[in-house]
């Protein structure tokens, strides 16, 4: 099946993601819900602290345009509780000059005369001078909110005074003016109760209107002109913090990574987040304009619609390239919101200062303004402030489309104009969204690996061709200098042959069309790590993974790599997909280069992977995942839907595709993996324990779903079960250590590297023939199998029972084997035997010989002891994996040469080895050498540096000799 390539395969990819990213997004719906319709809630926020400051200033006309201002006739006397903060029992007024009763009379019209409302007596205190009045006004505060005081000069003349309070209060954000609210009103009364008792006519009219100014509006506080960048800040950092989370989140579970393993165009990455974060970008700034209307703010009614879309979309889709150029540099997702809320408060700080005029004004230079430009909040700030000047008054025209690129109204500096805004941010999105990709490419990942910081000057990048030579464009491993492992000749001839074939090819530069991968002298070396205490320097040593592995991968065979855990399996499948950068050394898939950037791009559209641990989208479906991926593949878009159908057959998961992956089982998971891994009909298969979590059943079907695609292709497995390395493999290789210790067919790695043949005796009744029954067989009955083998063989029974004897024959002994069970057959029904069965040794035992042999060969290198306790009593020192240790001080006149015994090694959880016990202490034979130095040490009961004494290393071939 042809796959796609070049232009066509990136719009397919694109549109591929995009989908994906539409799926995931209507999947998290709270998510979505806020990104689209957070401003709703903000803009009512604003909406309610704009009408908050409107009632504040309810009661004065100098927010309005007054062109005819209304008249106020007459206003009367308020009562006394009107007043802001009076003390009850109040007064309307007291007056002074009662011992007068003309004045008296005067008083008791102004209380019945009041326009509205007669003030009653009781409301009234009356004085007869004016000190008594500021005596009473003195000795209750806050109790009456004016005074008049009355004096008859003769008949005509009648002169009067007023005292109030003149001090403006607020309550509530009412203003209270004294001499509007009681000085007038009591002025008036007074100059008409005196007139009309000096004119004698108590129905003489006395009207006195009080008009205000016309007077245009002044500037009122704008909530959104105020607080609105802050709040619109609010909003697109919703959309900031979950697009950074989703590109850290793809990154840190490693899904991009397995998109790119697959031969993902970091182009089509980028674009449809870049497609999908626009789209959803370009509603929320229209729902935003959209809901500002709806609460009929001037802001955007008086303002040009695209001119306000346009400042809130241009925002948004800046703080999305923000966000993109951010996530290069972060490899937590739990890390977002904490800085998302970091980019909220140092934007909410900086656009306070916007507001306060810097640096758009005169007084600063363009060089502040271009640095301050940088950052999107402040843009935003400046924005909101020349569009909420411009509809500050009824009046105010507002920027309409033809004049964004003009001074805005009531802008006096007119330092920046809006339309330069939009520039603004246009480019500057520009700038972080190509920096993203930069930043992406040359900052090293989890695994160390990047580009060079000059990748995009070299022609393969954009051409795509090449790949064959590191030096085309190397993939930089930014590890800094660290000792290369030394050079070890392999001590098995196979592993041996195969490392010369390799260099040999290599070096006469052979190229074998029948070889899909070829690896020389990979080299993964991690550097130790320094941790400063408070106290103390704690340093660790390099560590290599791997040593120079130099082996071949033909095509159609399928490749078992063995090892114990730590041995360097998944490391050398992560050096050649490209996951973990080499330190030294080299891998070519079909000719390209694993350390060549243009390689890697090539290798990855020509393999399939299946990792260790399953790497998959919790909130899509197995038929989801195989389109995405079978689409990123470049498979035809007319095939993908029947090649999805099939694969999902093959791994029988076809019940199961529309169920989301979360909620699969761990071994439904690694079957949608291993699908995964053979979409696109791939040149080579790396499958990395593909079988952990199946049951048995699933487990045999995975087989032959694998042991078919070995036709055409090469395929590499690791696995822990030998079973199945044993049924899959054409052939196999051990690594231990980060070496290959041994390589070939699994009957060549039993023949040569196990402890001979198997040989299983059942039993069905008891010797001579008689019928066993129940508990009465004893081990008694096959003593005398057990002598047959001993005295043919010179074998004794490695696992006894009752029903069964197990016999491990060595190589050696193997002429003998035809003649000794064509005897013991013709004696079985004299033995009781049911079943004679014999076989090789199986590859779990080779696999524990060659793992126990790597870490001989560690500990000796490492000089690692432990401690050997006797049963006897006293402990020794002895090297990890010694087999006959002599024991120091137990020298006597019966055993003159001291006691040895054999120590029992076995590997624990981790592959370690560790003492599992020991034979009976006998004599040391006369005929064992004892090594000079460890015999002077004995006597000398030298102890080290722990305090343990150290025991005597005994060759095992001189105790084989003795027996």
């Amino acid at each position: 099946m042809a796959l796609r390539r070049g232009i066509p395969l990136l719009i397919q990819q694109f549109r591929a993601l995009f989908t994906k990213n539409l799926i995931l997004s209507w999947r998290s719906k709270r998510s979505m819900f806020l990104q689209l319709f957070s401003s709703l809630f903000f803009i009512f926020l604003i909406f309610c602290i704009q009408k908050a400051m409107e009632a504040r200033f309810a009661s004065t006309t100098s927010f309005e345009n007054v062109f005819d201002p209304k008249a106020v006739v007459s206003p009367p006397i308020p009562p006394c509780e009107d007043k802001f903060y009076i003390k009850l029992p109040c007064y309307d007024f007291v007056w002074s000059g009662s011992d007068n009763p003309r004045l008296g009379s005067i008083v008791d019209r102004i209380r019945e005369n009041n326009p509205g409302r007669p003030i009653p007596l009781n409301k009234v205190q009356a004085f007869r001078t004016k000190s008594e009045v500021d005596q009473w006004l003195f000795s209750n505060p806050m109790s009456c909110p004016g005074a008049l005081h009355f004096v008859e000069r003769n008949a005509t003349v009648i002169t009067y005074g007023i005292q109030t309070n003149s001090t403006p209060v607020e309550m509530r954000g009412n203003y209270e003016d004294p001499t509007f609210k009681y000085q007038i009103p009591l002025q008036i009364a007074a100059e008409r109760e005196i007139a009309r008792s000096l004119i004698g006519d108590p129905n003489f009219g006395w009207v006195v209107n009080l008009k205000e100014f016309a007077h245009p509006a002044l500037e009122i506080f704008s909530a959104l002109g105020t607080i609105g960048p802050t709040f619109f800040l609010a909003i697109a950092m919703f959309g900031f913090v979950f697009q950074i989370s989703s590109l850290i989140t793809e990154k840190e579970l490693k899904l991009r990574q397995a998109m790119t393993m697959m031969g993902l165009y970091d182009t089509a990455y980028w674009f449809s987040w870049l497609m999908w974060e626009g789209i959803i970008t370009l509603l929320s700034a229209f729902l935003t304009v959209l809901f500002g209307m709806m609460f009929q703010f001037d802001f955007f009614l008086n303002n040009n619609f695209a001119v306000v879309f346009l400042l809130f979309f241009l925002f948004q889709l800046n703080m999305i390239g923000f966000a993109f150029m951010l996530s290069a540099f972060i490899s937590k997702s739990s890390s977002s919101t904490t800085v998302g809320f970091s980019i909220f408060i140092i934007g909410f700080l900086t656009q306070l200062i916007t507001q306060f005029g810097f640096p758009y004004t005169t007084n600063f230079s363009d060089t502040f303004r271009i640095i301050w430009s940088l950052f999107p909040p402040n843009l935003l700030a400046q924005g909101l402030t020349l569009l909420s000047d411009a509809t500050a008054t009824p009046e105010d025209p507002g920027i309409s489309w033809s004049r964004r690129g003009k001074c805005a109204p009531n802008d006096e500096e007119c330092v920046i104009t809006i339309n330069e805004i939009f520039i603004w941010l246009l480019s500057t999105f520009l700038v972080w969204f190509v920096l993203a990709i930069y930043f992406d490419n040359i900052i090293p990942n989890s695994s160390g690996v990047r580009k060079s910081v000059i990748y995009f000057l070299n022609p393969g990048y954009w051409t795509g061709k090449g790949g064959n030579k590191v030096s085309e464009g190397g993939i930089c491993s930014c590890i800094s200098s660290v000792p290369r492992p030394e050079n070890n000749t392999p001590d098995d001839e196979d592993v041996l042959q195969e490392e010369n074939t390799v260099k040999q090819q290599a070096r006469e530069g052979i190229i074998d069309t029948n070889i899909a991968a070829q690896i020389h002298g990979l080299v993964k070396t991690y550097p130790g790590t320094t941790t400063i205490g408070c106290c103390k320097c704690k340093k660790t040593s390099h560590y290599h993974a791997l040593k120079g592995l130099w082996v071949n991968f033909a095509k159609g065979q399928l490749f078992c790599l063995l090892g114990p855990n730590g041995a360097g399996k998944t490391t050398a499948i992560n050096c050649l997909t490209g996951i973990t950068p080499v330190t030294a050394g080299d891998a070519l898939i079909y000719g390209n280069s694993v350390r060549n950037s243009v390689g890697m791009s090539n290798i990855r559209r020509i393999i399939g992977v299946c990792p260790q641990f399953d790497i998959l989208w919790d909130a899509l479906s197995g038929r989801e995942h195989l389109h995405l991926f079978a689409s990123i593949k470049g498979l035809p878009p007319a095939s993908i839907k029947s090649v999805t159908e099939k694969s999902l057959a093959e791994v029988r998961l076809t019940e199961a595709a529309r169920t989301r992956a979360g909620s699969y089982s761990g071994g439904m998971k690694r079957r949608l993996s291993v699908a995964i891994a053979l979409i696109g009909d791939p040149k080579l298969v790396i499958l990395d324990e593909p079988t952990t979590g199946m049951d048995p059943i699933t487990r045999r079907h995975v087989w032959d779903i694998i042991e078919d695609a070995k036709k055409g292709r090469a395929i590499i497995l690791t696995t822990h079960s030998m079973e199945e390395a044993d049924i899959l493999s054409d052939r196999i290789g051990i690594m231990a250590k980060g070496r290959l210790r041994c390589i070939g067919t699994s009957i060549r790695l039993k023949s040569k590297f196990g402890t001979g043949f198997i040989a299983n005796v059942s039993f069905s009744g008891g010797a001579n023939g008689n019928p066993v029954r129940g508990e009465d067989v004893t081990t008694m009955d096959h003593e005398p199998v057990k002598q047959f083998f001993k005295n043919r063989l010179d074998v004794v029974p490695k696992e006894e029972n009752k029903s069964f004897l197990t016999y491990v024959i060595p190589h050696d002994r193997e002429k003998l084997l035809t003649n000794f069970f064509g005897e013991l057959q013709d004696r079985e029904r004299e033995f009781g035997i049911s079943d004679i069965q014999l076989g090789l040794t199986t590859l779990e035992e080779v696999f524990l010989n060659i793992a126990k042999q790597a870490e001989l060969e560690s500990a000796a290198a490492e000089g690692s002891l432990a401690t050997l306790t006797l049963t006897s009593g006293p402990s020794v020192q002895i090297p990890v994996g010694a087999r006959f240790i002599g024991i120091p001080r137990t020298e006597s006149a019966e055993n003159p040469r001291g006691v040895m015994v054999e120590v029992y090694w076995e590997q624990d959880d981790s592959g370690a080895l560790c003492i599992s016990g020991h034979s009976p202490e006998t004599p040391i034979p006369a005929h064992v050498q004892l090594r000079a130095s460890l015999t002077a040490t004995s006597q000398r009961n030298v102890r080290s540096r722990a305090g343990g004494v150290h025991g005597i290393v005994i060759d095992p071939n001189q105790i084989g000799t003795a027996n």
